[in-house]
């Protein structure tokens, strides 16, 4: 068997897999459900075809059913929800801020200095660990519930804000490829460093810095890393710092702080891109404190998802939220509105 496999995209920050197969000139006619079957690992019958139901199987770029006959040649891409990581998923009793909730899915407000998802040095206290302790002691049994929280997209551990989280097979696979395809909204509001003098766009490949794996870098298109787009307004100015809202057209790791990093602008309190020193202003004493007592209302980088907007997997309804910044985060906003009166008084 000698088709031609892809290599499989493996988002990090919006957590699905895109698989593309061509097959062998000699291929035998079979269902397409099975022909994935035998190539995909981790999955089931049952995933393929409810992803098949969602429209996520294409053959020569056209969806198709899960009862398609397979010819040679065939040119056939899935988008299927990340595998589950072999973890034990603790409940744990953790408040959580519920927006929005039904039989299909969840909006959460995710707070700062919490982690989404367990994982290595962080097994307790994460954002799945609360899921989990939500769902089983909901008042009825969540149907087509596939024993763990569906997350299709995560948040860094120190950004607050809205995310979408699918109770149902059938809702994880829809929203999958809603994010695969680019047709939800997501904007956030960060604060950054420096007088941004216009609106933007940034693009620019992400991908793991050369000098420094823990962090995301840009390069060149054609080099590393994956394409990235980020669109940017100005909502507010303050002279040293801008608050602005960031559109996502990809959703890669550390996108918005990389890309605002890249054009000269790192994030406010972003320890990792170089926000969390005096990058603007005189640094006299009284700056200093200023900027250090600012430091101290948030734990990291000043970015909020703000707007999530999407369609709803089972009512076909489109769905849009929008949410308070983050208390921090306004507090910081407050001082620096305070910080412009009094400079200019």
């Amino acid at each position: 068997m000698n088709e031609e496999i892809d290599e499989v995209e493996n988002e990090e920050d919006e957590l699905f897999e895109h698989y593309r197969f061509v097959a062998d000139p000699g291929q035998e006619i079979v269902r397409i459900d099975k022909f994935l079957l035998d190539r995909l690992p981790n999955t089931s019958r049952n995933k393929i075809q409810v992803a098949a139901k969602n429209g996520n199987v294409l053959v020569n770029a056209i969806a198709v059913k899960q009862n398609y006959k397979i010819k040679p040649k065939d040119e056939v891409s899935i988008v299927m929800p990340y595998p589950v990581r072999e973890i034990e998923l603790i409940a744990q009793d953790i408040p959580l801020e519920i927006p929005y909730e039904d039989d299909t899915l969840l909006i959460v407000n995710k707070p700062a200095n919490m982690v989404v998802h367990p994982g290595y040095g962080n097994y307790t206290g994460t954002l799945v660990n609360a899921l989990v302790f939500h769902f089983e002691n909901l008042p009825q049994r969540i149907h087509d519930y596939f024993g763990r929280p569906g997350l299709v997209h995560r948040l860094d551990k120190n950004t607050t804000g809205l995310m979408v989280i699918a109770k149902t097979e059938y809702a994880l696979t829809h929203l999958a490829k809603q994010f695969f395809d680019r047709t939800t909204e997501r904007r956030y509001h960060a604060l950054v460093w420096g007088d941004v003098k216009e609106d933007g766009t940034v693009t620019g490949h992400i991908g793991r810095s050369l000098k420094n794996r823990k962090v995301m870098a840009i390069f060149p298109e054609g080099d590393f890393g994956k394409h990235a787009v980020t669109h940017y307004k100005v909502i507010e100015r303050f002279g040293l710092v801008t608050l602005v809202e960031c559109k996502l057209e990809t959703g890669r790791t550390h996108q918005i702080r990389a890309h605002m990093k890249h054009i000269g602008h790192p994030l406010f309190n972003d320890n990792e891109y170089g926000g969390d020193t005096i990058a603007r202003g005189t640094p006299t004493s009284k700056y200093k404190k200023f900027i250090e007592n600012c430091f101290q209302l948030i734990p990291g980088q000043a970015l909020h998802a703000k707007t999530l907007g999407f369609e709803h997997p089972t009512t076909g309804e489109y769905m849009r939220f929008d949410s308070a910044l983050a208390t921090g985060f306004e507090a910081v906003l407050d001082k620096w509105r305070s910080y412009v009166l009094n400079e200019n008084d």
